[in-house]
């Protein structure tokens, strides 16, 4: 009764992944000797023999021989009479094993008996998977993308495990379809309902560390030391590194010969820019590298307060400040500062120049912060840039630029 059913239980058993034999040996044993308990209140006196491989099962039931008439348990003895049913040398004193058939249970618990099963084995799955991508936290996994959704990415690893990226750890330029190939570094695994929750990243730091480690041997290997990573994804990275040997260049190492080791991260990182620096425990100089690639002319330190005052020549505010304040603001978070940019004195005509601030009665005070937001200061500073520059770098309209260039050279007049 139901061998079939059990057999078919016992191929799609052997079928799953990262359970050992002698593990599953155990589960099955362990459900059918519950089984036991339930229907004959002990399983001492049973032997349970498993075929996985061919599907086979045999249940022993071992009583002691009785004369008849003294049977006290039924579970543990057996009367003579009934014993030389099962083998006529039988005698009193003797052992009888006798084959218990999955008929004697019943229909229904043998049904019962295969779900518990099912559902034994698919929890210790779950859990080995969960211990499994708990230990790889932080590494890179490759995998194929099998859904797409609005809000995430279904991936399967070569395992079939199922994996989510999710739209706010994508790169904003990122675009897959079902079937693409991708990678993604582990940035959290969690249980929910009883279901493993592998979450993938490409938006974080450690994403970028471990594809410089995957291109620099030399940071595989431990000889140069990636210090910190901040990051806009899709936009700009800055990347602090460090050796411990003075033969070796960090920031020549993790670029390589003609940008050939960063030119495929970047290509991973859908062209975002990445800056290598020269870790130092000099903060001057350090701040100084992090505002790469303006050139700064000196910087005023509170170190109490964590906060940099940086003067450039006007030329280098904008590069210091970067598309959108991406530059500065990673910079800060890099060195741990907050940055101020100042331009430099730019001649004597500074004194014909007027602050952005004196024009408040006359422009709204978000067009001043907004053009304040890319190193314009004064009205020469605007006046300088083109309305395509000052479109491109802000999100001001045309027509707003050009209002606000016709009253600065108003002023001038």
């Amino acid at each position: 009764m139901d061998k079939i059913n059990l057999t078919e239980s016992f191929t799609e058993f052997k079928e799953f992944k990262d359970i050992d034999r002698p593990t599953m040996m155990n589960i099955l044993e362990s459900v059918f000797r519950s089984m036991i308990i339930k229907r004959y209140g002990s399983d001492e006196n049973f032997d349970i023999i498993l075929n996985i491989d061919k599907g086979d099962l045999e249940v022993w039931r071992n009583r002691e021989i009785v004369e008849d008439g003294e049977v006290e348990d039924e579970n543990s003895q057996i009367a003579l009479s009934e014993a030389i049913k099962i083998e006529p040398d039988f005698e009193v004193g003797e052992e009888a094993s006798e084959e218990v058939k999955l008929s004697d249970f019943g229909r229904r618990a043998v049904l019962a008996l295969r779900q518990n099963l099912i559902s034994k084995v698919l929890e210790l799955e779950k859990d080995n998977i969960f211990k499994k991508y708990e230990d790889r936290v932080g590494e890179i996994i490759n995998g194929e993308v099998y859904q797409v959704w609005k809000r995430e990415l279904l991936i399967i690893d070569d395992e079939g495990n199922e994996l989510i990226l999710p739209k706010l750890e994508q790169i904003p330029n990122d675009y897959f379809k079902k079937g693409d190939n991708i990678r993604a570094v582990v940035k959290k695994v969690e249980m929910r309902n009883n279901k493993p929750i592998i979450t993938l990243s490409r938006t974080a730091p450690e994403f970028l560390a471990r594809l410089f480690e995957m291109e620099v041997p030399e940071i595989f290997d431990g000889l140069i030391t990636i210090k910190k990573i901040v990051r806009e994804p899709g936009e700009r990275a800055k990347v602090a590194v460090e050796s411990y040997d003075d033969r070796i260049d960090p920031v020549g190492a993790c670029v390589g010969m003609k940008g050939s080791r960063i030119h495929g991260i970047v290509r991973e990182l859908k062209n975002e820019n990445i800056d290598v620096i020269n870790y130092t425990n000099n903060l001057k100089l350090y701040i100084t590298r992090a505002l790469s690639p303006a050139k700064v002319s000196s910087i005023n330190l509170d170190e109490e307060n964590d906060k940099a005052e940086v003067y450039l020549a006007p030329d280098q505010v904008s590069l210091a400040i970067g598309r959108g304040g991406h530059n500065i603001k990673l910079a800060g978070k890099l060195t741990g500062f907050e940055i101020d940019v100042y331009r430099e004195d730019a001649g004597n005509d500074i004194d014909d120049d007027v602050a952005l601030d004196e024009f408040t009665d006359e422009i709204d005070d978000w067009i001043i912060d907004e053009l304040k937001s890319i190193g314009c200061d004064t009205a020469k500073n605007v006046l300088e840039l083109s309305d395509a520059e000052l479109v491109k770098r802000t999100d001001l309209e045309e027509e707003t630029i050009a209002e606000v260039k016709k009253i600065f050279l108003m002023e001038f007049e």
